[in-house]
């Protein structure tokens, strides 16, 4: 890969996609690669709101998304469990840190595939964090729609290209 090809970064859980988003290649060394994810490119999303993780457990399709207001430089590692988004807004002001816990991150060809956790960190500016769908984890988990984090770490995300 050369810095500006396309690259896919999924989400799959259950043989699904959850979510998926066409990236900019950046960099690699090592094992490492940043990706950069701009508003404006085209997807597919779960969606948000009180039942999205209902949804996500039980297999609904992901719908049609346009990523909109932050540009995101991702930090992602081969084989680790989370990825790191620096988030500016459309103007270029820094906005914060955020932590995506996910399953150990898999490269095929041009897609990096994962299986998001649907429990993040969000980190501001200032340093101060907070957990991100830490209720809406808890109330799925309570109802047997998703096993503990690391039972959900360790499923492949693997789904038909």
């Amino acid at each position: 890969m050369k810095p500006g090809d396309v690259v896919l970064v999924r989400s799959v859980y259950k043989g699904k996609i959850r979510w998926c988003f066409p990236h900019r290649f950046v960099d690699e060394r090592d094992g490492c690669f940043l990706l950069y994810l701009q508003p404006g490119s085209r997807g597919v999303h779960m969606g948000h709101g009180a039942d999205y993780l209902v949804r996500w457990a039980a297999g609904d399709s992901a719908h049609d998304h346009v990523w909109h207001t932050h540009h995101v430089l991702w930090r992602t590692r081969l084989g680790e469990r989370h990825a790191l988004g620096l988030f500016w807004n459309e103007d270029w002001e820094f906005r914060g840190w955020y932590v995506n816990l996910q399953a150990p991150t898999e490269r095929h060809g041009n897609r990096f595939d994962s299986n998001d956790l649907a429990l993040d960190i969000t980190i501001e500016p200032d340093g101060s964090w907070d957990w991100k769908d830490e209720h809406e984890f808890a109330q799925r988990h309570r109802s047997s729609g998703f096993s503990t984090p690391l039972e959900l770490s360790n499923c492949a995300p693997r789904a038909s290209a």
